[in-house]
């Protein structure tokens, strides 16, 4: 073949490029068409057929000539050897997928064949058996059973489930079985050939197998036989009643005494014994209300149930089937069957089955039942019947202690897996249980398993948990003072966390009286806590359950988690409800002394918790934080924690309260020492630092002198904020000193929030009409609050009233005294918030029990004390009233007599209906007191509350208490401190430190009473208290000026000292004489002439 080549070569040189062509000429054809040129853009070809002289043209289709490139850099071998490999990978598989499809075809051409022999062989052994013995075996005698007999075995071979007359032929033959029986005796006679012993392999073979089909039968045909299961068992029963019938065979052949039984209950309960039982009482449910007695069905499962458990103590593995997974957890099954729990504590079944349970704490609430209904949740069925039935078990004496701790650690572990529709109660009611008079328990649908989950909060079950968690068989031989043992601890902390735990789906109130009244929780937490903080050693438990790997200790403060989380709640819960009189003078239930020790131990916990240790800000999202903690990994560290700081200082301040009212402590002892130094308080005053995180949930342990300055700070920035002129302009009041409650209400009250905290300047209108004279510079706005504070919270104005120590608080009648009473209510929360908006001291002595509505707080039996001390005494008596209560005839109903008015209201509804008793008298006393000192002045606190909050932020006062919020609105009840206002005083005019007038006027100063002293303090100041960190922070200085030349005349002399309150500036003259100095200035200070003085 010859080959002609010509091409046209490209010109590159040129700026048009042009194409590439080449011919190629085939003289005598092809065979086949080499690679084509890659140098080209396109080529033809031309060639000859046979003796054809014409040349054909051939178009290559490849319009580029650019060459190709693998860019793998693999050879064109390389490729067809890796398509090779694949292709040959893709045969192999397939080659295997043909061999396993023919062996499956084999197969089940091989089973289906067996099926269909083995059905034509039961036909043939039926029908021989319906010859032999009859249509139902009715003519088997006593042989049928023995070894050699082809009776029993042919049944076993064709029984069919499905088949109704092999129901009937399965009945005879348990009929002929208990005829039989009864005839010879025995029931190993009844195997036996001759004197010989059955072959015990053959013979168990053949009971197992009837044993199952009995209770097969007995399951399938459930829903047409639930009547005869309902039936008790009778001898005429047991030969009409197929269903007990063939439950009472199944008994039968299991009795302990038969040398199989073991084996048997074994094999049953591998082959869900239990769920077959679950089926059956279900199936029967519906219908229990009908019939009385134990029926045969309850009879068989807890005869079965009692021989399980003695044949299974050796092994106690818990599996899906057991009898604690599917019986345990059937609705209300203590409730619907009586029988069964008559035995389940005395035989030994709930000792088993928490035993089981406590086997696989991590997972065995996976092992439950598929719901039965979204009303009975497996685990809160399982949860609701331990809880009911284990307050009778633990009452038995001899309950070993660790049953008790098992049970704490299997009912923690289901309360953890409650659906949230359960956990109905919120993490401010486990540790904050003052909220206490409108708790309700869950919402749960099904009344009865409402009342199954709130045994958990009855006084049974804490009463006998605590007894066993704290008993001398856990303390080791003389280590009753010394640390406590690891058994110890484990058992009280698994207590602490059961009983922690109740608190998510029970009202706090219930189980904390019951702990409180019912048991000796808070000594016996406390002795413990005494104990390790005195070995300096505190038991780490590890939490055994789902969530057992997560638990990573970090430090000692994780030991004194778990008995903190329920001392601290346990014992606020009872300051709430105790006397004052049992507090200082019994001390119960904790010594003054051990208080001491408390408070030192509690602090370092806190501020290890809070401080030291890494914990989420408490005034960010952190609750959020926490709830998602609770639901979704259970009782973490982080969690217990946090509830623990929570719970901690919540103690500590009602401890700080208790030490207020009557002193039995420094004050200072509250005060954590890390947090004086001024370092600490730099960071302090940062809102998103970690230490004012801890000012927000513990501001007691930061001295009140720092928190104060925190204080000063944030209203510093506050009034920068709001006194610009541009923004919010001076807003002028015109007020008549003997109206000025009524013209400041005109004036102020409809002020925007806005206008109320920017400047305001005050004209007064003296009794003639006429206007004082005096420029408002500050001091005449001063003069105005204290003026108007002293009348409208006057009691002879009739919106407050005070207690016999003349503390004041709202009065209850308010309303019939004035029309707008809650508007003026208002109002006065309005003056009192501008009052400490401006700094401003007043002299208001509020009652206790009222500026705890100022932090939105509950007030409690102790504080009535203050408010009625006659009523106090009164139910003091009540409370330790041991006579008979019909006498007293008292009813929970109160009585006002307001003005004259006699009104009687019910404490709770019904109230005039329920008669007061020793079983409810707490519940009276508490509601007597919650009357008078929260419901009764509800309605004028919180409008109070609500002009006060216009002003003066909450989170400002948080960080203090009552008796401290008192000190801010008042300033401090030691009269003044002539030597600091001396240190921190400026003077002008040509008088200094060492003049001899002020040496004088300073030595005349202190020879004042603490009444001059303060008329002297608010003639130079406008206000009669001085500020409450000392004279160094009243702004400006007190300054004092001299006011005449020094040789003036004497009487030029004669003239009175004057002052410009918004100066604090008092313009002395010179005088001469100590006596003329003293005599001027007394009559200054009290004349009580206004601004018209000069």
């Amino acid at each position: 073949m010859a080959t002609h080549v010509c091409a046209r070569r490209r010109h590159r040189s040129s700026s048009h490029l042009k194409p590439t062509i080449v011919l190629i000429f085939l003289d005598n054809g092809f065979k086949r068409l080499v690679e084509s040129p890659r140098s080209c853009d396109f080529f033809l070809v031309f060639f000859k057929l046979g003796s054809q002289k014409s040349w054909i043209m051939f178009f290559s289709g490849e319009p580029s000539t650019r060459k190709k490139v693998d860019l793998g850099g693999r050879s064109s071998k390389e490729r067809d050897r890796s398509k090779l490999l694949e292709q040959a990978r893709i045969e192999r598989e397939n080659r295997q997928r043909v061999r396993l499809e023919t062996q499956s075809a084999i197969k089940l051409q091989k089973v289906f064949r067996g099926r269909k022999i083995i059905a034509v062989e039961r036909q043939e052994i039926r029908k021989q058996f319906c010859t032999v013995y009859g249509e139902f075996g009715e003519s088997a005698n006593v042989n049928a059973f023995k070894e050699s007999s082809k009776y029993l075995p042919q049944v076993l071979f064709f029984f069919q489930l499905k088949d109704r007359t092999d129901l009937q032929r399965l009945a005879g033959v348990c009929r002929i079985l208990h005829r039989c029986l009864f005839e010879s005796g025995s029931l190993v006679a009844l195997f036996s050939t001759g004197d010989s012993l059955p072959n015990l392999h053959i013979v168990e073979l053949r009971i197992k197998k009837l044993c199952l089909l009995c209770l097969q039968a007995v399951h399938y045909y459930r829903e047409y036989i639930s009547k005869e299961l309902l039936e008790p068992v009778t001898e005429r029963s047991l030969s009409d009643n197929v269903a007990i019938l063939l439950l009472q065979t199944v008994l039968t052949l299991s009795d302990k005494n038969a040398p199989w039984a073991g084996m048997v209950i074994d094999f049953l309960y591998k082959k869900r014994l239990f769920s077959i039982f679950r089926d059956l009482l279900q199936t029967v449910s519906s219908s229990l209300g009908h019939y009385g007695g134990t029926s045969c069905l309850e009879h068989a499962l807890v005869s079965l149930t009692l021989r399980h458990v003695e044949e299974g103590q050796s092994s106690i593995s818990l599996e899906s089937w057991s009898f604690a997974t599917q019986i345990l957890s059937f609705p209300l099954i203590f409730q619907r069957f009586s029988y069964l729990r008559q035995v389940f504590i005395s035989k030994g079944i709930w000792a088993f089955s928490i035993r089981q349970l406590a086997s696989s704490l991590q997972d065995f609430v996976k092992l439950l039942p598929t719901n039965t209904s979204v009303q009975f949740p497996a685990n809160v069925c399982l949860l609701g019947n331990l809880l009911e039935i284990s307050g009778s078990a633990l009452r038995v004496q001899e309950c070993p202690w660790e049953l008790a701790v098992y049970f704490a650690s299997i009912s923690r572990c289901l309360i953890e897996e409650l659906p949230p529709a359960y956990r109905t109660f919120s993490e401010d009611s486990v540790e904050a249980p003052e909220v206490m008079m409108d708790e309700e328990g869950p919402p749960v649908t099904e009344k009865s398993l409402e009342d199954q989950l709130l045994y958990a909060s009855k006084g049974d079950i804490l009463k006998h948990m605590v007894r066993l968690a704290f008993s001398d068989a856990l303390k080791a031989p003389g280590m009753r003072v010394g640390p406590p043992s690891v058994r110890e601890a484990e058992a009280i902390g698994e207590v602490c966390m059961f009983l922690h735990a109740t608190l998510l789906f029970t009202p706090s109130t219930e189980v904390f009286t019951s702990l409180a009244y019912s048991t000796r929780i808070v000594s016996h937490l406390w002795s413990y806590i005494e104990r390790c903080h005195a070995a300096h050693e505190w038991p780490i438990v590890k939490l055994q359950g789902k969530n057992a790997i997560e638990q990573h200790p970090i430090s000692d403060v994780d030991g004194m988690l778990l008995p903190l989380l329920v001392f601290c709640p346990a014992y606020s819960f009872m300051l709430f409800s105790i006397d004052n009189e049992e507090f200082y003078e019994q001390q119960k239930p904790l010594r003054l002394e051990d208080i001491k020790l408390l408070v030192l131990i509690l602090k370092e916990a806190l501020w290890q918790i809070l401080w030291v240790l890494p914990i989420k800000s408490a005034t960010g999202n952190a609750s959020a934080v926490v709830k998602y903690e609770t639901s979704h990994e259970g009782f973490s560290i982080k969690y217990l924690k946090h509830m623990v700081s929570k719970s901690t200082s919540r103690l500590l301040q009602q401890l700080q309260d208790w030490n207020s009212r009557r002193q039995f402590m420094s004050p200072q002892a509250f005060n954590a020492r890390e947090a004086m130094d001024e370092i600490f308080f730099s960071q302090v005053e940062k809102e998103n630092s970690r230490a004012y995180d801890l000012l927000v949930q513990a501001p007691f342990l930061i001295p009140f002198t720092h928190r104060v300055r925190i204080y000063t700070t944030q209203l510093s920035s506050a009034k920068e904020q709001y006194n610009v002129p541009s923004l919010f302009p001076r807003m002028r009041i015109r007020v008549r000193r003997d109206r000025i409650v009524e013209d400041a209400f005109a004036a102020l009250n409809t002020l925007p929030e806005e206008a109320l905290q920017g400047l305001i300047r005050v004209t007064f209108v003296n009794e003639f009409g006429v206007e004082e004279a005096g420029v408002d510079g500050g001091g005449l706005f001063k003069d105005f609050m204290e003026s108007i504070t002293k009348a409208a919270f006057d009691i002879q104005y009739g919106l407050f009233k005070e207690t016999p120590d003349h503390l004041l608080y709202p009065n209850p009648a308010s309303h019939m005294v004035h029309d707008e009473h809650l508007q003026y209510f208002m109002f006065l929360g309005k003056i009192l918030g501008k009052a400490m908006f401006e700094g401003i001291l007043v002299d208001i002595p509020f009652a206790t029990f009222f500026l705890s509505k100022l932090k939105k707080k509950h007030n409690f039996l102790h504080d009535l004390s203050s408010l009625d001390p006659e009523l106090y005494r009164s139910l003091l008596f009540l409370k330790h009233y041991e006579e008979d209560w019909t006498q007293l005839g008292l009813y929970f109903v109160i009585e006002n007599n307001e003005y004259g008015e006699q009104v009687e209201e019910e404490l709770i509804p019904g109230g005039k209906d329920i008669q007061v008793s020793k079983d409810n008298v707490i519940k009276y006393i508490h509601h007597v007191a919650n009357y008078r000192l929260n419901k009764q002045i509800r309605q004028q606190s919180s409008h109070f509350l609500r002009g006060f909050q216009q002003l003066i932020q909450t989170k400002w006062i948080d960080m203090f208490n009552e008796h401290e919020l008192q000190l801010l609105i008042s300033g401090s009840l030691e009269g003044l401190n002539v030597d600091d206002l001396r240190l921190n005083a400026n003077y002008s005019g040509g008088y200094s430190e060492n003049h001899p007038v002020i040496d004088m006027f300073w030595e005349i100063i202190k020879t004042l009473d603490s009444g001059l002293q303060q008329k002297f303090l608010k003639f130079v100041t406008g206000c009669s208290r001085g500020p409450l960190l000392g004279f160094k922070y009243l702004e400006p200085q007190f300054c004092i000026q001299r006011a005449a030349p020094e040789d003036v005349s004497d009487d030029m002399l004669d003239r009175l000292p004057t002052s410009a309150t918004c100066m604090n500036l008092l313009k002395l003259p010179p005088y001469k004489r100590k006596d003329i100095l003293k005599a001027k200035l007394l009559y200054a200070i009290t004349a009580d002439a206004g601004f018209d003085l000069s």
